[in-house]
């Protein structure tokens, strides 16, 4: 081979090999979410303001109608507050499990970990933000710097505004809180243009605050507006770090809790108004279950976490009330009845043709830091969508079931009455 041959040959091969790793650069995307949490606005009220900026967003992806408040009668049936929303977000629980009952944050059960401390202990080079009026949703829902998070620590937090009268004077109309939640867009924005955190809360709290003032009314209206201008900002610094860097971001933007259908001042209660909320996100592709029900707050942890790559350690797995809205899933809607000595249990199968199991225990050690044993009582086809297990080696007045489909998990808690003393 003369030395030209020889030349072209590696010419050739030096082009194939630089392509052959372009293309693999390329599809190596580095994957990052943000939620963002605007402040007591109910489904209606989203789908008739004007809104352009969640539109187009939803345009792209999705608008859903979502719910707060757990299942209402039940066990989980959880107050329709700020706070115990945020961490119902946060955790994939509803408030018999994570423990926070209102804006007081008295005793968050950390024993139920948030997506911020997952994601850190298993990626911990990799960066995480909040931005925020209250201090709160960093030291007592996030847990910062506690032993109970095993010191968690946030790599950047901008928050605590509320605290600041000089810059921030505060007003009887409560307009100073329209500047903190500008200064806390602002923050986000020039953050994820510039360092691109890989998983963001952005908390805005003007539009209660309105809410709260006015009712429904056209200031309520227009405080919704304003906040449409404000994700605007956010969309805008994701779409530059998207086009200009390789990433993928996930965005979702939803809400903490509704108002009452009587003025639209007050929420903390069950009524449909209080309950329904809504959720708006980039990704379109989202599943079946997204498809086929009205998702829970919940299920927005379990969400980040399957969008992250986060893998849920199997105890925490078992605990979560939420489901994926995106990637496979196979099973839904688990309810369960106890009927002497037997749990009766039904579901609803999404792919048919695979088996689930079903798990039962009689203790709660979790809550407090333990851990369960459970007790694989059956084995049966998915698509049965029921089956009969029999409790009565395990006599209590108390157990959790755990189904465990091919591609996750649904757990439902059966609480008994105590039998009367004669």
């Amino acid at each position: 081979m003369s030395p030209i041959q020889k030349g072209l040959l590696v010419g050739v091969l030096t082009v194939i090999t630089v392509s052959v790793n372009s293309s693999a650069l390329a599809q190596e995307r580095q994957r990052k979410a943000i939620f963002v949490i605007v402040d007591g606005i109910p489904a209606d009220v989203i789908q008739t303001a004007s809104v352009p900026n969640l539109r187009a967003i939803a345009q792209q992806g999705r608008y859903l109608r979502a719910h707060v408040g757990g299942e209402k009668g039940a066990y989980s049936q959880t107050p329709t507050i700020s706070a115990v929303g945020y961490n119902s977000l946060l955790t994939g629980t509803w408030v018999n499990k994570h423990n926070v009952w209102d804006n007081a944050i008295k005793s968050p059960n950390y024993h139920y970990p948030t997506i911020f401390r997952l994601f850190k202990t298993q990626y911990p080079t990799r960066t995480t933000a909040v931005f925020s009026s209250w201090t709160d949703n960093r030291t007592r829902l996030l847990g910062e710097g506690l032993a109970q998070t095993s010191h968690f620590k946030l790599d950047y937090h901008f928050d605590g505004y509320e605290l600041d009268t000089v810059r921030f004077p505060q007003d009887p109309e409560k307009q100073y809180m329209h500047r903190i939640d500008e200064q806390v867009v602002s923050d986000a924005a020039n953050l994820i243009r510039r360092q691109g955190p890989d998983l963001s809360w952005v908390y805005l709290e003007f539009t209660d605050d309105m809410g709260h003032r006015y009712g429904d009314s056209e200031p309520f209206r227009a405080a919704v507006e304003m906040m449409d201008g404000q994700i605007g900002r956010l969309w805008a610094a994701i779409q530059y770090r998207q086009q200009h860097f390789p990433e993928d971001w996930l965005l979702l933007v939803t809400t903490d809790h509704g108002r009452d259908e009587q003025t639209g001042k007050n929420h903390g209660g069950q009524s449909p108004r209080q309950r329904n909320t809504w959720l708006v996100t980039n990704y379109a592709n989202v599943n079946a279950y997204a498809r086929a029900t009205q998702p829970g707050i919940v299920d927005i942890m379990p969400t980040l976490a399957s969008f992250l790559n986060v893998t849920l350690p199997n105890d925490v797995a078992q605990e979560l009330d939420g489901t994926s809205l995106i990637g496979p899933v196979s099973i839904m809607d688990l309810a369960v009845n106890y009927v002497q000595d037997k749990l009766d249990i039904t579901w609803q199968s999404l792919e048919p043709g695979e088996t689930v199991k079903i798990w039962v225990t009689s203790t709660n050690q979790f809550e407090t830091g333990g851990t369960d044993q459970y007790h694989l009582l059956g084995e049966v086809p998915l698509g049965q969508e029921w089956a009969v297990v029999d409790v009565s080696q395990l006599p209590s007045t108390f157990y959790k079931v755990v189904l465990e489909g091919p591609a996750n998990r649904v757990n439902r808690w059966v609480v008994l009455e105590k039998p009367k003393q004669e």
